[in-house]
């Protein structure tokens, strides 16, 4: 039995935790959706879509997006493995090499946005820039103060 109650606020954090999981279930399913178009995984559209601007290390890819790095590793592997990525030294470390994407990598990611884009125009459109916006600021607020708390000793 629980021996504390939540406060207001944090009842609302759990409820927005909750939501938040089940959105993120339902994003999951539309971006496999999509990456299938590219042949990809909905997995490895994300490690890709984090060094097509530039190559990165394992490590900064997974920092990025708040992976563990051993999962990140998997998918990159299977990238460079299936083509769609390979393995650049590492001016700043010998041992951590960085990940860069190929040519079929840019043509996997055109047909994935062709379809990507005609539906978070209709999605965002549905719900509204100013919504959308304000949203954003709450979940970064909500990161941040879940990444200084978790720094607390």
């Amino acid at each position: 039995m629980l021996s504390e109650r939540s406060s207001d606020a944090g009842a609302a954090l759990t409820d927005l935790i909750l939501l938040t999981f089940r959105l993120n279930g339902r994003l999951l399913e539309a971006a496999e959706k999509m990456a299938a178009a590219g042949g990809l995984t909905a997995a490895r559209w994300q490690v890709l879509g984090s060094v097509l601007d530039e190559p990165r290390s394992v490590s900064k890819v997974a920092r990025q997006m708040g992976l563990a790095r051993q999962s990140v590793q998997r998918v990159a592997d299977l990238l460079v493995r299936d083509g769609f990525a390979e393995w650049e030294p590492n001016p700043r470390h010998t041992r951590a090499k960085l990940l860069r994407p190929t040519p079929r990598a840019y043509e996997a990611v055109r047909r994935i946005m062709a379809l990507q884009q005609p539906w978070s125009r209709a999605v965002g459109d549905q719900i509204g820039e100013r919504d959308l916006r304000r949203a954003v600021e709450a979940m970064q607020r909500v990161l941040s103060a879940v990444e200084v708390y978790d720094n607390d000793p």
